[in-house]
């Protein structure tokens, strides 16, 4: 499977920035061209002009130069209406035109949550913008990047101070705080006296992916590419890199453990939070039965959770044993490529629809297993052991 990997840990991420390493990446100046040529088919539109340059921002590095005359668009819906023509236009899939639509709504939503039902929408009005977002999904849909597995790095925000329509105000901006804010985004930060992801930047990003990894996920590596910032900063180089790749050994994965000593909860009280636990989204959770404090009998409540929904574990653990503190872990680990399809089988002259659930390493599959839940179904719609179910579907799809 086709890999991508966004690295905004290094410099931040912007629209054009994106659009830059892609291009770099895969290089894709006919996008650019036909983007280009739908936006200047537009009625606001007196002059759109793109030039891709390369910049040595220490590494060489594509950029954008872009000549603009135009009307600016002052409402949402004029907005929406020049982007669906842009992305109509250019016969975009249907993946790639949701991708862009939702872009557009969380640039909007910002806007609106930040200044009410009236508000302008200063900087997201120009036709750059939309040139960022719907080039960014045509280089994306055309490469096969939406069939991809997408990682990013947490994105560092920067620093200083941003000049708005109503005055100053310290980095990071609203809108983009506002954006990773709804998408519940984990970011990184460091001290620098400049913007570094702006709003376009992360309403691309959180829509691109779930996947915030702190490293590199391991794979084959095929092609790097590097976009440019507008400007110098100092200590840093002021680029994105993204990385394409394929193959993974393993997924590179990072896991959170939440654990709590109980010694006052009787067993139904311990047994309902284990399957609260499982209802909010845990991924596993065990009992340990230990000596605690003062020589009492005790149970420890060990959650696995993903990190965004550890601090939900933490609560509901907290409500249904009622202790007073957990502890949290957080941990990487490797997992491996995991696969699930529908497979037809035969049992005593039925067929039935099993899902199976292949894992691999690389090229190597190490597990074939069926779903458990397919399997007590067809066992007790048949009115037998569930050994023989597991048996007979284990012989199909050998």
């Amino acid at each position: 499977m086709k890999i991508l990997v966004l690295d905004p840990k290094i410099a931040g991420i912007s629209g054009d920035m994106l659009l830059s390493a892609l291009i770099d990446l895969t290089n894709s100046t006919d996008a650019v061209l036909d983007v280009e040529e739908a936006i200047n088919r537009l009625e606001n539109c007196q002059k759109f002009k793109v030039e891709v340059i390369e910049r040595d921002m220490g590494i060489l590095a594509k950029g954008l130069e872009i000549d603009i005359k135009e009307r600016r668009l002052s409402s949402p819906a004029d907005l929406r209406k020049a982007v669906k023509s842009v992305v109509d236009s250019l016969e975009l899939s249907d993946r790639a035109s949701k991708f862009v639509y939702r872009v557009i709504d969380d640039l909007i939503g910002a806007e609106a949550r930040l200044h009410g039902g009236k508000f302008h929408l200063h900087e997201i009005a120009s036709l750059d913008t939309i040139f960022d977002v719907v080039g960014t999904a045509t280089i994306l849909d055309r490469e096969g990047y939406f069939d991809a597995e997408i990682y990013t790095t947490p994105p560092v925000l920067g620093g200083g101070y941003i000049k708005m329509d109503h005055g100053k105000i310290a980095s990071p901006a609203p809108a983009t705080l506002e954006i990773l804010a709804a998408h519940g985004f984990r970011y990184s930060n460091f001290d620098v006296n400049t913007e570094l992801t702006t709003p376009t930047g992360a309403a691309l990003l959180v829509n691109l992916t779930e996947n915030v990894v702190d490293v590199f996920p391991p794979m084959k590596l095929n092609r790097i590419g590097y976009g440019a910032g507008t400007k110098r900063v100092d200590g840093i180089v002021n680029v994105l890199r993204v990385a394409e790749g394929k193959d993974f050994r393993a997924v590179n994965d990072r896991i959170v453990i939440l654990e709590t000593n109980v010694d006052d909860a009787s067993g139904e009280i311990v047994g309902h939070a284990v399957r609260r636990l499982f209802d909010e989204g845990a991924v596993d959770v065990y009992v340990t039965q230990v000596i605690g404090k003062k020589n009492r009998p005790a149970n420890v409540i060990s959650v696995i959770s993903d990190y965004k929904n550890c601090h939900r574990m933490a609560e509901v653990l907290m409500r249904e044993t009622g202790t007073i503190g957990v502890r949290i872990y957080e941990l990487p680990r490797l997992v491996a490529e995991r696969r699930k399809e529908k497979v037809e089988v035969e049992l005593f002259g039925k067929k039935f629809e099993v899902t199976v659930k292949t894992s691999k390493i690389g090229e190597r599959v190490i597990n074939v297993k069926p779903e458990y839940e397919d399997l007590r179904k067809i066992a007790e719609g048949l009115d037998i052991p569930l050994r023989e179910v597991l048996r007979e579907v284990e012989k199909n799809i050998g």
